[in-house]
């Protein structure tokens, strides 16, 4: 093994697993017990529901039935995102992994969200694969990429998600030349002509220096970006205005400012009226994980629950208009108004209901405009 990473199979057979659910395995088959049971995956907060593709591809072959929210969909406390339906020794040990799935990709897919939502029109792109584990880059670009984000920076995007990947340059360029201009110059240069002409303006002088000589000796500068790190911003705001400044005195109102570097939700609603797109990291890849949990709430037909969750099996009624959810047991009528949220997806083992990314950040994209439309945007970005 090069790298300490489980391989597919062993994620497929439930081999990633707490050892207390082989123990669970054991004790529940010496015993002759299996009983058929409704288990619904909740949380306690509200997010923005990914990770259903994997999902559906580690349940698939279970003799299980499976409904889930649409990837994409906000879901709010205490609604069920998955339900499970089946003997429970069917799927016992796969809980640990699909909640690591959706745990983690809703995460993602939530903080891309917010900060998407807090900077309205201006572009957000995702820049923080370096922090998280490589094996990952792909289903954090996909996570952030359905939250909302306008680009993702990791290459692999474009072969796993076939999404086109953004960049711009390191310092590590512009150090290896020695020269920030020969280094622009050369961007300029050699770099597809469709890429934007992006220049990195804080390697070796101030930010508002570095964007005149750029703008004054590279023919094509389309943005400028600024790289500053928090213990060297101090008003970072001021700074950003400087170089803003500059560049318009000097007929440059069409060089756009692209900031990055540690930013944080505060950063873009401070930022958003002077800065034209931000290169967001670990703020979005390093998410902390949705606390999801996997919880049985029928046990041959009759309800049970432990303490602090709610039993019956559940169905969601949502008004789109405004962004409304009802809560009724499943075998209860429907409201006269609502579209019921948990769709059947996996029936006998079969997945019957594909998840589709753009789809998904379709959906994404289309409650955030209803939540810009009701004003409730503190809601959601905190």
């Amino acid at each position: 093994m090069m790298f300490r990473m489980v391989d597919e199979e062993d994620i497929k057979k439930g081999n990633v697993t707490d050892k207390y659910f082989i123990w669970t395995e054991k004790v529940l088959k010496a015993k002759n017990v299996n009983p058929t049971v409704v288990a619904e995956v909740t949380t306690s907060n509200w997010g923005v529901f990914a990770g259903l593709e994997d999902a559906l591809n580690l349940l698939e072959g279970l003799p299980i039935d499976v409904y889930a929210m649409p990837e994409g969909s906000i879901f709010f406390p205490h609604e069920p995102v998955i339900t499970i339906v089946g003997k429970y020794l069917d799927f016992a040990r796969y809980e640990t992994s699909l909640l690591g799935f959706i745990c983690h990709a809703s995460a993602v897919a939530t903080q891309a969200f917010r900060f998407k939502l807090a900077a309205g029109d201006r572009g957000v792109y995702s820049f923080g694969t370096r922090r998280m584990h490589p094996a990952l880059a792909p289903a954090i670009e996909r996570s952030a990429y359905i939250g909302g984000v306008d680009g993702v920076s990791n290459f692999s995007a474009e072969k796993y998600l076939g999404i086109p990947s953004m960049g711009t340059m390191p310092h590590a360029m512009i150090i290896c030349f020695g020269d920030q201009v020969a280094a622009w110059r050369s961007f300029d240069e050699v770099v597809d002509p469709e890429v934007p002409r992006t220049m990195l303006v804080d390697t070796y002088f101030d930010e508002k220096t570095e964007a005149v000589l750029a703008v004054e000796n590279v023919k094509n500068v389309s943005a400028v970006r600024l790289d500053t790190p928090s213990s060297r911003r101090g008003r970072f705001r001021k700074i950003v205005e400087e170089v803003r400044w500059e560049l318009d005195i000097r007929g440059r109102k069409d060089v756009k400012i692209f900031v990055s570097g540690g930013l944080s939700l505060s950063d873009i609603l401070e930022l958003k009226d002077i800065v034209d797109a931000f290169g967001v990291g670990t703020a979005i890849s390093g998410a902390g994980p949705i606390d999801f949990a996997l919880d049985i709430v029928e046990r041959e037909g009759k309800f049970v629950a432990k303490r602090g969750k709610r039993g019956g099996m559940k169905q969601i009624y949502r008004d789109w208009e405004t962004l409304e959810d009802e809560i009724r047991l499943f075998r209860e009528e429907p409201p006269e108004k609502g579209e019921p949220m948990l769709k059947k997806v996996i029936e006998g083992g079969k997945i019957i209901a594909e998840t589709d990314m753009e789809e998904a950040r379709k959906l994404v994209l289309r409650q955030m405009d209803v939540i810009r439309k009701l004003g409730r945007e503190h809601e959601f970005i905190g």
